[in-house]
């Protein structure tokens, strides 16, 4: 990582001996003890915290001191059932503050974590079971039927006794309230863990193709809490979060299951995002960060003034956006009716533990559409898909990134892993990147999703975008659809606003007046909505299966 005998550009990061970006922010202390593990790596941060976690709807807290003796009774219940380093725990739950209990537990033993969704099917948890081989499940009562596939021995997540009804058909081991009754034992067996073991396996959303289980590491989960905490500088002042976002994703396991307890700040957790719990919760715990996915803040701006007058976000300091990139519209429409609150950006992936790139004040925000610059110590290329060659500023290709955080490779697949790493550490993003003269990074698309059309590249994003600057134009997806003769061809789909009647015709000519032929668009559907996922993402191939089973 040493930047040694090279000359870097100091305003873009630059490097033309290597033609590796650098990042521009301050570095982050690693610990350089070895045989570290990411849970004895948080619990030794000195901070003045008190509280760890509030659970919103029932008001139910776990000091610091709390949840540490809870970390080790689990630990120690774990260890006596049998549970050695490298075994696998499946967690299959809404947010609660017993979540970051079980991970923390978890891989404080060596043991490995894998989430999951718990609005998967019985038949997606069932291929993860599959594929992970976990020896145990952590769920709550009511998601026991969603591993009714598999025998897995199971630990209940709800507080009251296990009852008669689920128990029959399931293999009940014990209940986490007894677990918590444990005296934690000193003199237990460890394994010896390092940095450099396995701590996760989550599985990714799938964007491209089949979920693959995504390994990280202990040193990967340390290099993303070091960088989290440099970038909110949380040890200044009194500071709460709200989670909103699944604690089964890497952002909400990451940031807030395990970073911001490194710094004694109190994070309140709702179970699911519901936007009236959110906003209650916010004014009655003083929330002063607000992370959140594109949609939320859209919805933000759209209802202010009712949400204003019925309450009160005096509190909030800024609101951390992740998933996709904000849009001009939306970043001035926040900061018209919220004008105290900062807006920051942060892009990231599974794979690079969450962490990647980031805005860090309203100024760069305001750089509008971009993911932000890179993260400290992280390292960045611009690599052309078709000829290999690195490029230097304002040239489209795909972003490369390699630093700590980066994950260890796709569990039991040799192949994806050699598709996505490279033998020097790089991981291929699959993002279609350009980095300017300042060193932001702008996303222009997925590169898998881009259209080939004659030999010609069209980013669907690009289109979308022109769609939505259309007065009569309310959301707007692009797809690819096969062609014989161009290869594939652009289409839309489109929702219009309420009350237009707009035709097919008038918005191919729209947007065949402002893009070079080949992206015209050359056909369009009309839809009520557009499918995305929860961090607002189009499902793009969602729409293809639709469109091509109609032709």
């Amino acid at each position: 990582m040493s930047h040694k005998n090279v000359t870097i550009d100091p305003r873009s990061g630059f490097c033309k001996s290597n033609s590796i970006f650098y990042s521009k922010r301050k570095p982050c202390p690693h610990p350089p003890n070895h045989s570290l593990d990411v849970t004895t790596f948080i619990s030794s941060r000195a901070h003045h915290g008190k509280i760890a976690f509030i659970d919103a709807s029932t008001g139910r807290h776990l000091t610091f001191s709390d949840l540490w003796r809870a970390v080790d009774s689990v630990a120690t219940c774990l260890a006596d059932i049998g549970v050695r380093k490298g075994h696998v725990i499946l967690l299959l739950s809404p947010n609660s503050i017993y979540f970051p209990v079980v991970c923390l537990a978890v891989m404080s033993i060596g043991a490995v974590i894998t989430t999951t969704n718990p609005l998967n099917t019985t038949r997606e948890i069932g291929k993860q079971v599959a594929d992970s081989k976990p020896i145990l499940a952590f769920t709550t009562r009511q998601l026991v039927p969603k591993l009714a596939e598999s025998t897995l021995p199971i630990v209940l997540l709800d507080e009251d006794e296990p009852s008669q009804q689920y128990v029959k058909s399931a293999k009940i081991l014990t209940t986490l309230s007894e677990m918590l009754k444990k005296q934690p034992s000193e003199r237990r067996v460890r394994d010896r863990v390092n940095q450099d073991d396995t701590a996760t396996l989550l599985y990714s959303s799938g964007t491209t193709g089949a979920s693959k289980g995504v390994v990280g590491s202990h040193k990967s989960l340390i290099a993303m809490i070091q960088i989290v905490l440099g970038r909110f500088n949380l040890t200044e002042g009194d500071h709460r979060f709200i989670c909103t976002v699944p604690m089964f994703h890497i952002y909400g396991l990451a940031v807030f299951a395990l970073a911001l307890l490194a710094s004694g700040t109190t994070v309140v957790i709702l179970s699911k995002y519901e936007m009236h719990d959110m906003l209650s919760a916010i004014e009655k715990y003083r929330i002063t960060y607000l992370p959140l996915v594109p949609p939320i803040l859209v919805a933000l701006v759209n209802g202010a003034d009712q949400i204003r007058s019925k309450y009160d976000l005096s509190s909030l300091q800024s609101v951390l956006s992740g998933g996709a990139p904000l849009s001009k519209e939306v970043i001035e429409g926040y900061v018209e009716r919220y004008p105290t609150v900062t807006i920051l950006q942060g892009y990231g992936l599974t794979e690079s533990t969450g962490v990647g790139a980031s805005t860090d004040s309203l100024e760069e925000s305001r750089r509008y559409g971009t993911a932000g610059l890179l993260s400290p110590d992280m390292e960045g290329k611009i690599v052309d898909p078709e000829s290999g060659e690195a490029l230097p500023v304002n040239r489209t290709g795909e972003l490369w990134l390699r630093g700590r955080s980066i994950m260890k490779g796709y569990f039991g697949n040799v192949e994806a892993t050699a598709n996505t790493l490279d033998a020097e550490g790089w991981l291929k993003t699959g993002d279609l990147c350009y980095i300017d003269d300042d060193g932001f990074i702008f996303v222009v698309d997925r590169l898998k999703e881009l259209i080939k059309y004659k030999g010609y590249q069209v980013p669907p994003a690009e289109l979308e975008a022109l769609l939505l600057t259309h007065p009569e134009i309310l959301d707007a997806a692009v797809i690819p659809i096969p062609d014989k003769e161009a290869g594939q061809c652009p289409m839309a789909y489109v929702v219009r606003k309420a009350g237009s009647s707009l035709s097919e015709s008038a918005i191919m000519e729209f947007v065949a007046g402002q893009v070079a032929p080949y992206k015209r668009i050359r056909r369009v559907a009309f839809t009520t909505s557009i499918p995305k996922n929860q961090s607002g993402k189009i499902l793009r191939k969602d729409l293809i299966q639709v469109a091509t089973s109609k032709l």
